[in-house]
């Protein structure tokens, strides 16, 4: 009996799974997941051959011996697990040759190590096929994949771009699915039965029609809808009317506030059913945000049909179900973050692929997608268009500030989708944004001088209920130490339990009239629903200014004393960080100077974003593209090394420190005496704060974070965590007493 997985029940040995189950099993999965790709036959073989290396002797010994199954064998273990997906891979290539097996190779001898770089290491996949041994393997299985041999591949690929890696990673994402699925329904029986059982698309539409139509008549039993809710209802009608077009590219351009969350989901459902669709992926910038859409989804189609993927989502907070449906996307409408999304896309590890073959045929909504990142724009817009083009993907672009993603005439090198590509929802944006104008702008009068921070002090003082945001977090500690007792702050120097705990708080006091003042840096501009009278902004790019003026008279409440929303732009002692941030702001700033009148007209944000585009220093910064590109002579794709180098989020310099605020004190201690798991990790990350080396340095120089587990670190003086600022990493307080709580 060839083996391919054993296990040990409560009453002593079950029956092995034979390599010739598992490897039909993963067959029939990967060739029903691959046919959404238009490549089930490729998928069919991947599941065939992805374990033959299990079947040589040497291998048969290693299992039986390293499990305690057969105790009379005799091979002397060597450490670690003996390599079975190399000799596989070398085996699809003798078979198939290096064209079709050079594409099957990548994806068997990555399926639990994952993708490898063709060149460079003992991990490269040239290096494992000349050291690979297929004469042990039975001829049976040769003859299996001489049966078996996939046809062309699904379309013609070029050999220009990333057709050839997006390929090997979808087929890749259906193997390691596949694979993972059929030795869990065996090995853990229990939790397989867990999965899917979703509603449909049209069952899930049907709810959320329902749920529009209570929201409606609650509207309409409370008086006459505002010029806001009104606007709101145009704006849902554009998006279902939309959804009948034939899938691909669409744009929601509408203002904060104008009800794009709800809306874009109407397209979604109903896109999604016309054109039969799998599933709704939801895709939002800020961990900070994802939990209140999610919310808002659930209300709509129902608590269990909505799954969040982010890396602050808390164990306790959903279910088992959910949890395993996070593994692979296997359900009908998921909510995650641009991080989680997009280094998927480009990632190696099984854990973050598996899920990959899931974007395809389904309807993916970026909101806020103005922050696409500019130093990857390059690699991001080319996988969107061949989602689009060979997957089946329809992509909603939605945001206030649309960015520029299509070719442009001023700027020939531009890497954008073709002219024409991306159609506009909104039947009249300019005429929406009229009606949805909620308030002034104010800019200054000289654009190059700049205010004190006690001039700002004073200036926000004389208002009652004002929002001030800074972009950065010296700049808002140095302007919230300045601001009257009772001043809330918010920064990332918080943790994120912290920031929560505060928003909480803040909407509360907005909700009863009274008095408050917030000093904040950029987190408050996507997406929390914050609604003053009057917000002040240092001097940022057009997309920032018109964000933060979302957090003004955002529901239009003004409207019934006859006033607008005031928004004040000032120029701050310090200019905005070096990097993005200071290129936007001086092209926002040139433009003003240029004669711009209102900085969050939606006429002006085709040229802002080109502009920022243009003075890009690349929009491929790591050269992804040329990494992910195959040599010609051997189909050599370094997929390890770009996944390396592509993080949204650059990290690589910053470290995090759990902090002791709240709950997080206990959660230290725990982790201390019972040592690392996954679920107090995961609990952990909403009490941690992130910081460069330099500031993780000088903690360290004043013992103020020890280790409590190999690679994590906490603060051990409470005192250097501020209950109203957070993490206070550039200051040592001088009176201990006056952070105290």
């Amino acid at each position: 009996m060839i083996i391919a997985h054993i296990k040990k029940n409560d009453d002593g040995w079950a029956e092995p799974q034979t390599l010739d189950e598992h490897l039909r099993g993963t067959a029939e999965l990967a060739e029903h997941f691959a046919a959404s790709l238009g490549a089930g036959q490729w998928g069919r073989v991947l599941g065939l051959c992805h374990d033959t290396g299990k079947a040589r002797g040497e291998w048969q010994q290693y299992i039986r011996t390293s499990s305690g199954y057969d105790e009379e064998a005799s091979l002397e273990i060597k450490k670690g697990k003996m390599d079975h997906s190399g000799p596989g891979a070398r085996l699809v290539e003798e078979s198939l040759g290096c064209g079709m097996g050079r594409i099957l190779s990548y994806c068997i001898a990555g399926h639990h190590a994952g993708l490898p770089d063709w060149t460079g290491a003992q991990s490269s996949l040239a290096f494992r096929l000349e050291h690979a041994s297929t004469g042990e393997i039975p001829d049976k299985y040769r003859e299996l994949l001489a049966n078996n041999k996939p046809g062309v591949p699904p379309w013609k690929l070029d050999p220009n771009g990333l057709d050839m890696s997006l390929l090997i990673r979808m087929l890749f994402s259906c193997l390691v699915d596949a694979d993972f699925l059929d030795t869990e329904a065996y090995m853990e029986s229990e939790k397989a039965q867990l999965r899917g059982n979703y509603l449909s698309m049209p069952e899930l539409l049907k709810r959320f029609d329902a749920y529009m139509r209570e929201k409606t008549k609650g509207i309409l039993l409370n008086g006459s809808p505002s010029v806001v809710m009104r606007a709101r209802q145009a704006v849902l009608a554009d998006c279902r009317e939309a959804a009948t077009l034939s899938p691909g590219f669409f744009s929601l351009t509408v203002p904060t506030g104008g009800g794009k969350t709800l809306s874009s989901m109407a397209f979604a459902l109903e896109h999604a059913v016309r054109y039969k669709k799998d599933r709704v992926i939801y895709v939002i910038p800020y961990t900070s945000i994802i939990e209140q859409n999610a919310d808002v989804f659930r209300k709509a189609v129902g608590a269990t049909q909505v799954v969040e993927h982010h890396s602050n989502l808390d164990d306790n907070d959903s279910t088992t179900k959910a949890r395993l449906a996070a593994e692979n996307w296997d359900a009908r409408v998921i909510v995650t973050t641009s991080v989680q999304f997009f280094d998927s896309l480009f990632a190696v590890k099984t854990s973050l692929c598996r899920k990959l073959h899931n974007i395809a045929n389904s309807v993916v909504i970026f909101d806020e997608a103005q922050l696409l990142p500019t130093d990857f724009l390059k690699p991001i817009i080319e996988a969107m268009k061949l989602l689009s083009d060979h997957y089946g993907t329809s992509f909603v672009i939605c945001t206030a500030t649309q960015p520029v993603l299509e070719k442009q005439e001023s700027f020939p090198q531009f890497p954008g989708l073709p002219h024409g590509s991306i159609r506009e929802i909104v039947h009249d944006v300019p005429a929406l944004y009229r009606d949805l104008k909620r308030v002034e702008v104010q800019t200054p009068t000289d654009l190059r001088m700049p205010k004190t921070w006690a001039e700002i002090v004073a200036e926000l003082g004389a208002e009652e209920r004002v929002l001030c945001v800074v972009s950065d977090r010296k700049s808002c500690r140095e302007l919230y130490a300045l601001m009257p007792k009772g001043t809330y702050h918010l920064s990332a120097f918080m943790c994120a339990q912290h920031r929560s705990d505060r928003i909480a708080e803040i909407k509360k006091c907005l909700k009863e009239n009274g008095p408050v003042r917030v000093v904040s840096t950029q987190l408050v501009e996507a997406g929390v629903d914050f609604s003053f009278p009057t917000v002040y902004r240092a001097m940022a790019g057009l997309d920032s200014i018109a964000q933060a003026a979302g957090r003004c008279n955002r529901e239009g409440e003004l409207a019934i004393q006859g006033k607008m929303g005031k928004v004040v732009v000032f120029v701050p002692p310090r200019k905005a960080p070096i990097g993005i941030l200071r290129k936007a702001s001086d092209v926002a700033l040139a433009m003003l100077e240029a004669g711009l009148k209102d900085p969050i007209d939606s006429s002006a944000f085709a040229p802002y974003f080109s502009e920022i585009y243009w003075r890009a220093n690349s929009l491929d910064a790591k050269g992804i593209m040329d990494l992910l590109k195959p040599n010609m002579t051997n189909c050599g794709i370094q997929f390890r090394t770009a996944a390396k180098a592509f993080h949204i989020i650059d990290d690589k310099d910053q470290k995090a420190i759990i902090v002791p605020y709240g709950e997080g004190r206990r959660l230290i201690t725990e982790l201390k005496s019972l040592g690392p798991s996954r679920w107090l990790l995961r609990k952990l990350q909403r009490y941690s704060v992130n910081i460069y080396d330099n500031q993780f340095r000088a903690l360290q120089d004043r013992g103020s974070v020890e280790e409590v587990s190999p690679g994590i670190f906490a603060l051990t003086c409470a005192i250097e965590y501020s209950d109203e600022i957070g993490l206070l990493v550039d200051e040592l307080p001088t009176d201990p007493r006056s952070y105290i709580s």
